[in-house]
């Protein structure tokens, strides 16, 4: 289920959290004794390391990750928090794309739903309040300047951009190994296949 277990029993400072955040030097981990070099001393303030593992700006070791040190750069902090907003609760976005909108009471319920009953009233408040909170201070409109770059698994386009390629045939040189790939001619004659096949074979093995 993709709704934090984490959330903040007060937002007061929930803002000024995030702010100081962007501010600071990233620390190799974010613990209890980084937040309070920040000035947040309070139990409840503690709260908010949780609720930036449930959105991956730290990793469960409390390491920074990619999306932390993105956050730093304040023309784009807004809109990587509502980044992390839609992947930490996936869920509700999942029910209604636009959660961001949605009353808190709104969301309390879509909560209770959400949980099967595994949650007492008072800690649903506080999680839709941490939830609403958070939006507010996000940006769900605009897209980042830099997007995320193409993995390797996408496969390449024909040469006209629609032909599916060949599947790759493996090539071992001297420990290198070569990819190769081979988009087929359009003929409904298989010799044009057949002497395409009989060439590679012998060329390759």
């Amino acid at each position: 289920m993709a709704l934090p277990k984490s959330y903040l029993t007060s937002v007061k400072n929930l803002a000024a959290i995030l702010d100081a955040i962007k501010v600071a030097q990233a620390p190799e981990k974010f613990t209890l004794r980084f937040l309070q070099s920040l000035e947040f001393k309070s139990t409840t303030d503690r709260l908010i390391v949780g609720v930036l593992k449930a959105m991956r700006f730290v990793d469960t070791d409390g390491k920074p990750t990619d999306r932390y040190y993105r956050y730093l750069d304040q023309t784009q902090s807004a809109i990587v928090l509502a980044e992390g907003i839609r992947e930490g609760y996936s869920d509700i976005f999942q029910v209604d794309k636009n959660a961001h909108n949605l009353t808190q009471k709104v969301v309390v319920n879509k909560f209770k739903t959400l949980t099967q009953g595994q949650y007492s009233d008072g800690v649903l408040e506080n999680m839709g309040r941490t939830f609403v909170s958070l939006c507010k201070l996000a940006d769900f409109k605009s897209k980042p300047a830099v997007q995320p770059e193409a993995t390797g698994d996408e496969a390449p386009k024909g040469e006209e951009g629609d032909k599916p390629p060949l599947p790759k045939d493996k090539v071992s040189l001297g420990g290198l190994h070569y990819n190769i790939q081979i988009i087929l001619p359009e003929s409904r004659d298989p010799k044009v296949y057949d002497a395409l096949f009989r060439s590679l074979k012998e060329h390759l093995l």
